[in-house]
């Protein structure tokens, strides 16, 4: 019988160090922090490559001119080579992403990758009197306008309503 008594002190032992386990795994839990927003993005100041930019580019180089304090711009860039691509994000008011992307680049191309995978829809909207193209079905919605040379597309996770506030708001100089 002694065979059997040693058993059991190997099982109880075994759910006692359970046990002290899962208790110690609570208490770190509770006093890790755990902060499920997302981080708040720095707020860049685009004045000096949005200057670069409009004197290096083959086209008119946007950007958005009257928009309130609550949109953040968070990242820019201009590439000269080899398409001339002017890229332009920012933060909305309601902490989506929308970005105005510029290029020489073929605008399918250009197109698909500034969308990420967007397509064409039958619906155009008059904005600023450009005629902008709707595009949706990729990572981000998109409106798009082909100019000679140039293609504008301003995309993002926002709503159609925030990208055309911002491609209301786009002045080339």
């Amino acid at each position: 019988m002694a065979g059997t008594n040693g058993k059991q002190k190997t099982v109880r032992g075994m759910l006692l160090s359970l046990g002290v386990i899962g208790l110690m795994a609570g208490v770190i839990y509770l006093f890790l922090p755990h902060d499920d927003h997302a981080p708040d993005l720095q707020r860049v100041d685009y004045r000096v490559e949005l200057l670069t930019a409009r004197r290096a580019a083959a086209y008119p180089v946007a950007a958005p001119e009257g928009l309130p304090g609550t949109w953040k711009a968070t990242s820019v860039r201009f590439q000269g080579e080899p398409f001339d691509d002017w890229h332009l994000g920012f933060q909305d008011p309601t902490g989506q992403y929308v970005a105005i992307e510029q290029s020489t680049q073929k605008p399918s191309a250009f197109i698909d990758e500034a969308s990420q995978g967007g397509h064409g829809t039958e619906v155009t909207q008059n904005i600023g009197g450009r005629t902008w193209q709707h595009y949706t079905g990729g990572r981000y919605d998109a409106l798009v306008f082909k100019d000679k040379g140039s293609t504008t597309v301003v995309a993002g996770t926002a709503s159609f309503a925030q990208l055309t506030k911002m491609a209301q708001s786009l002045k080339t100089e």
